[in-house]
């Protein structure tokens, strides 16, 4: 197994063993679900410095810089979140979330996502 896949697998088996409830895919839901499956990396502040990213060879995408998110499209968001990194030519660390969210989950994130870079739909 290579190392990459290693700590894939094993954020997988951290993530997969946390319960998260959406409650109603507003904020607060979305908001629970980033706390539960995206914060470990892309950082409580949502900043792109989670508790995971020291000596990761590509540090996650900072949530808050609006430039940066306002480029990226919504569907590629989703795309990102559903089927992983590797779906939209990013980092092979980012896991496919397919099989932990419902695609209303995955909507709704891309939605908090927005508020949380205050950049808008694309």
């Amino acid at each position: 197994m290579k190392w990459a896949d290693a700590i894939t697998a094993g954020l997988a088996f951290m993530f997969l063993s946390t319960p998260a409830v959406a409650e109603g895919f507003g904020t607060q839901g979305a908001a629970q679900l980033y706390d539960t499956y995206c914060a470990q990396c892309h950082g409580m502040d949502r900043n792109g410095k989670g508790i995971n990213t020291v000596g990761l060879s590509v540090q996650p995408r900072d949530h808050t810089d609006a430039k940066a998110m306002g480029d990226v499209p919504d569907d590629q968001m989703f795309l990102a979140i559903q089927k992983g990194g590797l779906a939209v030519n990013k980092s092979i660390l980012m896991p496919a979330w397919e099989s932990v969210l419902t695609t209303e989950e995955i909507a709704g994130l891309v939605t908090y996502l927005r508020e949380v870079c205050d950049c808008g739909n694309k």
